[in-house]
């Protein structure tokens, strides 16, 4: 690999000599902060020889910072071997003694829920740990529009209205400090199972959190589907000491596993440690297809393989989201609760339909806000920052999302209500701590609501503030402007078609599952002519490729969106005189019973 390495003014060294591919961006070597590349050759040599990998796949795995001690729970990771204990959460004992209490005394409970797919699993979490345990919790979803964010007086006042003497409060809560302070708390008591940053802890009976500041459990990358989870544990343990359990049956928690990879992948949280154990335990639980919402919900996405964290993240989530924010927000709680076959279809079909008018409601949005996006980034805004009265507030969001991708720059995009308050979303950049700056402009007065975490936040604000809190940020985020405007391509290794089998395929996939902390290794095919190309799919926009090798070798190719690919055009007008290298994934593909190792074109370059 010496030999492919050049170095550059960065500390990454250049993949291939490829300063400036056909989209513009370098092609930098991924290397660790952790050591030098010597040591990474010596670690990659020792992984791969240890669990009989091919020493491209060792480098993968050693670059991501495992040692040849930890590979083996790296490549097979299990919850035995991972899982804390959830007493090191602040507060988990008080409040799994509490809960446990409300359990033995058959208390009334509610579990307020967020309307994404976080809060929407770590509500049907709970929803069925209590059913195991023959409660019938009340579950209660805001609605974004009418509602918002969080909790809310009178929702909360409803619920103590109907008698609940413990309400549970998932993927929302802290920062509702106002709210609680406003509610009596003298016949109900208020637990928080969260994971977004705030400035304090609520005053309420007790708040779990693993990024509220005096926690120092290190479990910050746990989303609100696996601190319930926790609690979950947490709480079977307290009414085994109680020996609750002498006289009815425990609750199955294994089976909640899918809802918690569903919400870990859907929350964009990194997938190592602890959550990469849950999400690939999870994942297997899923692909049975117990679940009887989750599984219409797949059938109705034409996910007909097993499920994994990409079928997760952009078939699943999508859906279960959808009616949260254009529609009815309890609707994917609804259908991750479903017993019912016939209404589980039924709800995943209602939510098909909403997903696609949420896809035509965002692609109008999308077009208008990446205009005025790409002139505040001419002028050399770091952050970009939008809103507009014609904008839907249940899909800023993913419009912020689509605008970083672009142009590589935190985005915060907000719909003008009727009141004249401006309500957002933002997405950060790796590296810039959106939730932080956040929290930050709420403390300078900034803000009238908002919180999140480092990739992503929410906000409100008076629209008047728009012009300070911009600049605010600009400056809080300033690095940003640093970044380049298209993102560089870490390369992870090299081959020819020759060696693109099958088998190399597969020792790939042994790093799932993909996603945040762990993305899918990017190699490049070198030195590869193009035979045929030609356009496929109901909307010809996907682009399929023969690739030759220099020694007669081939493979099939496919670039998806094709139209909206710069590299499109020079993959079509192929004249074969010229050799290129092609950056992409490697996967395998199973057809009439055949395994077949295809190639997932991200890049290219002239050779």
């Amino acid at each position: 690999m010496s030999e492919l390495l050049k170095k550059t003014s960065s500390e990454a060294p250049l993949a291939l000599n490829i300063q400036q591919s056909l989209s513009g961006r370098r092609w930098l070597w991924r290397m660790p902060s952790f050591c030098d590349s010597s040591t990474l050759d010596r670690h990659a040599q020792h992984i791969a020889q240890k669990a009989s990998l091919y020493d491209t796949v060792g480098r993968m795995i050693a670059v991501r910072g495992v040692s040849p001690q930890a590979v083996e729970h790296f490549l097979e990771p299990k919850l035995k071997n991972l899982l804390p204990d959830p007493s090191c959460l602040k507060n988990m004992d008080k409040a799994a003694d509490r809960i446990a209490k409300a359990v033995i005394q058959q208390e009334k409970i509610a579990i307020f829920g967020d309307y994404d797919v976080d809060g929407g699993c770590s509500s049907a979490i709970l929803t069925q740990f209590f059913n195991d345990l023959h409660l019938s919790p009340i579950v209660y979803i805001p609605d974004r529009i009418k509602e918002g964010y969080g909790p809310n007086a009178p929702a909360l006042q409803s619920l103590i209205d109907q008698g609940v003497t413990l309400i549970i409060c998932v993927d929302c809560g802290a920062a509702s400090h106002q709210v609680f302070d406003a509610i009596p708390q003298d016949k109900t008591d208020i637990i928080v199972l969260d994971h977004h940053k705030c400035e304090t802890a609520p005053s309420i009976f007790a708040s779990v959190n693993p990024n509220q500041l005096d926690c120092n459990s290190g479990l910050g990358y746990l989303c609100a589907g696996g601190v319930s989870f926790l609690a979950c544990i947490a709480v079977t343990r307290a009414l085994q000491q109680k020996q609750y359990f002498d006289n009815h049956s425990k609750p199955d928690l294994l089976n909640l596993l899918d809802l918690v990879a569903l919400s870990t992948i859907c929350d964009v949280m990194p997938l190592t440690g602890l959550n990469r154990a849950l999400v690939t335990q999870g994942l297997k639980i899923l692909g049975k297809r117990e679940r009887i919402g989750l599984a219409a919900l797949l059938e109705v996405s034409g996910v007909q393989k097993a499920p994994d964290a990409f079928s997760c993240g952009f078939a699943l989530g999508p859906r279960i989201n959808a009616g949260g924010r254009i529609s009815e927000s309890n609707l994917g709680l609804r259908l991750l609760t479903c017993h019912n076959p016939v209404e589980a279809h039924q709800l995943a079909e209602r939510l098909d339909t909403i997903n696609k008018q949420r896809q035509n409601i965002e692609q109008g949005v999308l077009q208008q806000a990446t205009d005025l996006a790409l002139e505040q980034h001419e002028k050399g805004s770091p952050v970009i920052m939008l809103h507009h009265s014609d904008w839907h507030p249940g899909i800023v969001g993913i419009v912020a999302g689509r605008i970083k991708e672009q142009i590589n720059r935190p985005t915060l995009i907000g719909a003008e209500l009727s009141d004249g308050t401006i309500k957002g979303s933002g997405r950060s950049i790796i590296g810039l701590d959106l939730g932080a700056a956040i929290i930050a402009a709420k403390q300078a007065g900034l803000l009238l609501h908002g919180g999140g975490h480092a990739m992503a936040a929410g906000y409100s604000y008076r629209k008047d503030q728009t012009e300070i809190l911009h600049q605010f940020l600009n400056e809080y985020l300033s690095k940003a402007a640093q970044a380049p405007s298209v993102v560089d391509l870490e390369i992870e290794g090299v081959t020819t078609i020759a060696g693109a089998t099958v088998e190399l395929a597969k020792q790939i996939e042994r790093l799932t599952p993909f996603g945040n902390g762990n993305d899918e290794p990017l190699i490049v095919l070198s030195h590869v002519h193009i035979l045929r190309s030609d356009r496929i799919g109901k909307d010809s926009n996907t682009l399929r490729l023969t690739l030759q090798g220099e020694n007669g070798s081939s493979i099939k190719a496919l670039i998806f969106k094709a139209d909206q690919n710069p590299i499109t055009p020079y993959l079509e007008d192929y004249n074969n005189r010229r050799p290129m290298h092609l950056a992409g994934w490697l996967r395998t593909n199973s057809w009439n019973g055949r395994e077949n190792a295809d190639f997932f074109i991200k890049d290219a370059a002239f050779a």
